[in-house]
C-alpha cells in the first residue's frame, strides 16, 4: 500500500480512469461485434448503419485516450473493407 498522499491520490484517480476506460472499451467492442454480425447477415443498409455507429464509437474511444488511433484506424479499415466486399457481391 502507498504511504504518500500523492501516491494514494494516484491510486484513486487510476481506479476511476480504469473503470471509465473499461466501460468505453466494452461499448466499443459491442458495437464492432454488432457491425460484424450485420455484415454476416448480408443486408447492406443495416450493415452500413451498424458500421457507421461502430466507427463513431471507435473515434470517441480514441478521443478519450482509451485506444490508440492506429488501432482504431485499422479496425475501421477492416470494417469498411468488409462492407465494400458485401456491396460488390450485391
Amino acid at each position: 500500500m502507498a504511504n504518500h498522499k500523492s501516491a494514494l491520490k494516484r491510486i484513486r484517480s487510476s481506479e476511476r480512469k480504469r473503470l471509465r476506460n473499461r466501460a468505453v472499451r466494452s461499448t466499443t467492442r459491442t458495437k464492432i461485434k454488432q457491425a460484424r454480425t450485420t455484415l454476416q447477415e448480408g443486408d447492406v443498409e443495416t450493415a452500413r448503419t451498424a458500421i457507421h455507429e461502430a466507427i463513431r464509437t471507435l473515434d470517441k474511444a480514441v478521443s478519450k485516450g482509451v485506444i490508440h488511433r492506429n488501432n482504431a484506424a485499422r479496425r475501421k479499415s477492416r470494417l469498411m473493407k468488409q462492407l465494400a466486399a458485401l456491396e460488390a457481391q450485391k
